[in-house]
């Protein structure tokens, strides 16, 4: 019999993920009540998670995974061979491509004959969520213009920032929102919702052939990757969107889809995989390289010759020794100061020192 389960908690508001870095037990082993299970660790603090109540640990994850909150870390039994679900690895779900839906949101959204493809995978969909998709979209008229058509995927703050930058530039003209949770009609900075993803198509076949990621991911890159390729598979294109406040030196090479921000500096020889953002303040010194989909957060500074890998955040503030390489799918807090060579997956705690020799411990 399971006596009790044992979740990944919230450890900061902010973040909806953590990493398990130590697993203090073993599997079956007979744990007292308050015994150290497990150590876990965000940008901001690492924490223990102890046993519930004694009896029998059962793990079904493993050192090393990215987990979400809620998610399942192990159960307590009242015999050490009480079957449980294997641990199927460290796949965190906001990864996941699969459609996670409601009994009654799946009953409403077939009676309504809602293509469940269309349906968003970043979110658990309610029935609330699909009632809403009922009325979801507004006559698409577009305003006369001779400048290309650009839609933007999103209303929040991160969007917000993204159609000034676009205004100010005067190059293209805004076709409108496309946004899964603002009810269409509404208004954001002038510009106005047309309704949900399921507008993309009817956009495409006005002649709306690009667009910009308004989602910044700051919370779950991955929301950031999924929301690009939806549009990828309407055949949108992502034109490099630059500040006209930003410098960007003649040698850098900039990629598709890239947003950089105001005051932002890039600089010579640097270069921009495609997708990737420079935010507000953010210093790329000469001969940079920011892989796909990575988030240099606002005033962060990286010194030349720094390389930072795909699906990579480097928040707020952050400064880092010249050369260094910092891995694939990293999130380094803000403030931190990056002195060596971040391996992947690594997470590095807000304010930290980097040098290095953590990666060994």
């Amino acid at each position: 019999m399971i006596k009790s389960e044992i979740l990944l908690p919230l450890l900061n508001a902010n973040e909806p993920e953590a990493r398990l870095v130590n697993v203090h037990v073993r599997d079956g082993q007979a744990v007292a009540a308050g015994a150290i299970l497990f150590t876990v660790e965000t940008t901001k603090a690492a924490s223990d998670i102890e046993a519930p109540e004694a009896g029998f640990v059962r793990l079904l994850a493993a050192e090393g995974d990215t987990l979400q909150v809620g998610d399942l870390l192990a159960v307590i039994t009242e015999t050490v061979d009480e079957p449980v679900e294997a641990h199927t690895g460290g796949q965190a779900p906001s990864a996941t491509t699969e459609l996670r839906i409601t009994r009654p949101a799946l009953a409403l959204a077939e009676s309504m004959g809602i293509d469940l493809a269309s349906l968003p995978t970043d979110r658990l969909v309610t029935e609330a969520y699909v009632r809403g998709l009922g009325g979801t979209a507004v006559e698409i008229s577009l305003p006369a213009s001779e400048k290309p058509y650009l839609l933007i995927y999103g209303g929040g703050g991160h969007a917000k920032a993204v159609m000034e930058m676009i205004l100010q530039n005067g190059a293209y003209t805004l076709a409108g929102i496309v946004d899964d949770g603002i009810p269409a009609g509404t208004q954001v900075l002038g510009i106005g919702v047309l309704g949900t993803r399921a507008v993309l198509a009817a956009l495409v076949g006005k002649g709306v052939t690009l667009a910009a990621n308004g989602v910044g991911g700051i919370l779950d890159i991955n929301v950031r990757v999924r929301i690009f390729e939806l549009m990828d598979g309407s055949g949108l294109r992502f034109p490099a969107l630059v500040h006209s406040r930003a410098t960007v030196e003649p040698s850098a090479r900039i990629g598709e889809g890239v947003q950089v921000f105001g005051n932002a500096y890039v600089g010579t020889e640097a270069l921009l995989a495609p997708r990737c953002m420079v935010n507000t303040n953010a210093v790329i010194s000469h001969d940079c390289v920011i892989g796909e989909y990575s988030h240099i957060a606002p005033g962060a500074l990286l010194a030349g010759h720094v390389q930072v890998g795909a699906r990579s955040l480097v928040g707020m503030g952050v400064t880092t020794a010249i050369g260094v390489r910092i891995g694939n799918g990293v999130r380094i807090g803000n403030g931190a100061i990056v002195l060596a060579d971040v391996p992947d997956r690594t997470i590095i705690q807000a304010g930290r020192f980097w040098t290095g020799k953590e990666a060994a411990v």
